[in-house]
């Protein structure tokens, strides 16, 4: 009980702290395309750790690649300038979805091979990519 109380107590303080991450601010059809984008990931990145989970290294490279791997890239080039994230972006966050985009077409092609350790070793840099991304900037 005592460890519960703890660990609210963290989430609460947590909770009230200033947000420090850099606020983006982005036309609100942009931000909503982005806001889909990174659920869309979430559900992604959940199959391609199901899939690693089972063992079917393979598969789980094939959809890292078409989810958000570089093939994966220009999604929103269709939308209208106000829609798309990109160009709304500082450098240097749009350089941590390039690379993100690098990292996830990295591990397909080695999960391609089937090799599952390597694959495994491999993805930390996906997941690091978000974690870098949404520790650093905001939206709102």
């Amino acid at each position: 009980m005592k460890i519960l109380f703890v660990l609210f107590a963290m989430l609460l303080g947590n909770a009230f702290a200033e947000d420090t991450r850099e606020l983006v601010k982005m036309p609100a059809a942009a931000q909503e395309s982005l806001r889909q984008e990174m659920l869309d990931n979430l559900v992604g990145l959940n199959e391609v750790l199901s899939l690693m989970g089972q063992g079917k290294v393979k598969e789980a490279g094939a959809v890292a690649e078409k989810e958000f791997g570089v093939s994966a890239q220009g999604k929103h080039r269709t939308k209208p300038m106000d829609a798309r994230p990109g160009p709304n972006m500082p450098p240097a966050m749009h350089g941590i979805g390039m690379d993100s985009h690098k990292a996830a077409s990295e591990f397909a092609k080695v999960a391609a091979t089937g090799d599952r350790d390597k694959a495994l070793a491999l993805l930390p840099n996906l997941t690091g990519a978000c974690v870098g991304c949404h520790f650093s900037y905001r939206t709102r």
